[in-house]
């Protein structure tokens, strides 16, 4: 019996075929891919809640930033779910399943389960919009996409550290180097941009140009808590790669000089005028605008002095506006004592009629577009002309009642002059000057952006 019993012990312990190793090896190996096409299948569950569509467009149908850039808030949100929500646990799994069978297993599990999850497609889509034409609004996006980027480094490194995740390591470096690139030369070329601009006509009415209200806004939100240390790590990291020594002051450097060419389109748009009044008052309007920025990031960048420097230039252009414009008619009504009211009277008061009424009709197309400065002016205007009016009105009215040819010299009262001075100056875009968080100007921001990015695609 005991023999027996030794006989089948030793029996067990004999070496294995090499076909029985085989079909073990065959079953290890299957289990392998038996937890892979489970996984996968739960992977391909999770996705299905999400519209991936727009990771299959070609980069020839990006006619502009605009066209993709909900996609590319979709793409960020997306990425950010897939890496963290859906392959860290996997990871985890993989490495708990396998770390005592094979150890490379869980690697090439996870590996797999990327392909799944397509990472590559995610990869390819972030490279593909930087390969967009250049835009300011792309400046932007390529800032989310490296805060996104930075954010999910550490979980690259540890889910896709292993070989079999060669090619989205490399397509991951490629993307930052080009996210990197594409955000310095956008913001570098930004000063001759705006420089470019210069040939286009100022607004008819006298208005903020619709470049200057996008570009204060625009710089004023790439200084934000938001884009701010992004931009400034972005340009740290390309002057390490390319070893530039435009030093750490390059950001904010680069911002004034934006703005010093806004101002050299502004004195240039300014001599377009043929109306020396429109000019002044198309100038007003700007210095006021730039006074606004008192409080603001970009206006503490830009400094006091700068600020208080608009601010008189915004009172003496106010005040040669009024004096060009509405002086020589004034004059007309403020004329010492005749006596009378003669014929030269009658016709100064003709003069002034048509003087005023040719002055409201074209100025009805002109705007201030700040409420406080329309109103200061408006009150002026109607302090200097209605108050002389009314005094003259009320110096000759016994005399103009008395003369039947000189009644019909009186076209207006002093009130209809009050109600016409304060119906003037009303801006038309008055929605489209309002302050958003992201720049959001609808037909605006087209044609600005269109204008830009015809310039920098041309550099």
């Amino acid at each position: 019996m005991e023999n027996s019993v030794t006989t089948t012990t030793c029996a067990t312990l004999l070496p294995l075929t090499m076909p029985v190793v085989q079909k073990l090896q065959a079953i290890a190996g299957r289990l392998d891919v038996l937890y892979i096409e489970v996984r996968s299948l739960n992977a391909q569950r999770n996705l299905q809640d999400l519209d991936l569509d727009y990771l299959e467009i070609q980069v020839t149908e990006f006619d502009d930033i605009q066209s993709i850039e909900s996609h590319i808030d979709q793409w960020c949100k997306h990425l950010e779910l897939v890496v963290k929500d859906l392959l860290e646990p996997e990871y985890k799994l993989c490495n708990d399943v396998f770390e005592k069978i094979k150890s490379d297993a869980w690697k090439h599990c996870v590996a797999r389960l990327a392909e799944v999850f397509r990472l590559i497609s995610f990869l390819q889509f972030g490279r593909s919009v930087t390969k967009t034409k250049k835009d300011p609004l792309k400046l932007l996006k390529l800032l989310d996409i490296f805060a996104l980027l930075e954010s999910l480094g550490s979980n690259f490194n540890r889910l896709f550290g292993g070989e079999a995740c060669t090619d989205i390591r490399t397509l991951t470096r490629e993307l930052v180097k080009a996210v990197v690139n594409g955000a310095y030369e956008i913001f570098q070329e930004l000063p001759s941009q705006v420089e470019m601009q210069r040939r286009f006509s100022p607004p008819s009415h006298g208005g903020i140009p619709g470049l200057v209200n996008f570009i204060t806004k625009y710089c004023e939100q790439l200084l934000g808590d938001e884009y701010k240390p992004l931009l400034a790590q972005v340009l740290k990291i390309h002057q390490s790669w390319n070893q530039d020594v435009y030093g750490d002051g390059f950001l904010t450097n680069n911002i004034i000089i934006i703005m010093k060419e806004v101002g050299l389109n502004l004195d240039a748009w300014s001599k377009e005028y043929e109306a020396i009044c429109l000019s002044y008052l198309f100038m007003m309007n700007n210095h006021c605008h730039f006074c606004q920025l008192k409080g603001t990031k970009l206006g503490h960048i830009m400094g006091d002095s700068w600020l208080g420097a608009h601010e008189q230039y915004k009172d003496n252009c106010a005040a040669l506006y009024l004096r060009e414009c509405w002086g020589k008619l004034l004059s007309l009504i403020t004329q010492k004592d005749l006596g009378s009211f003669q014929e030269s009277e009658k016709k100064k008061l003709k003069e002034f009629n048509e003087g005023f009424d040719d002055r409201y009709k074209k100025q009805s197309n002109w705007v201030i577009c700040d409420e406080n400065l329309r109103r200061k002016v408006c009150q002026i205007l109607v302090q200097a002309v209605v108050a002389a009016y009314r005094s003259y009105m009320q110096k000759y009215v016994g005399l103009v009642e008395h003369d039947a040819s000189a009644s019909k010299y009186v076209k207006h009262t002093a009130q209809s002059l009050e109600n016409m001075i304060t119906s003037m100056f009303q801006p038309k875009l008055v929605k489209k000057y309002s302050s958003t968080k992201h720049i959001r100007f609808g037909k605006l921001k087209s044609l600005v952006q269109n204008q830009f990015r015809a310039t920098l695609t041309a550099m």
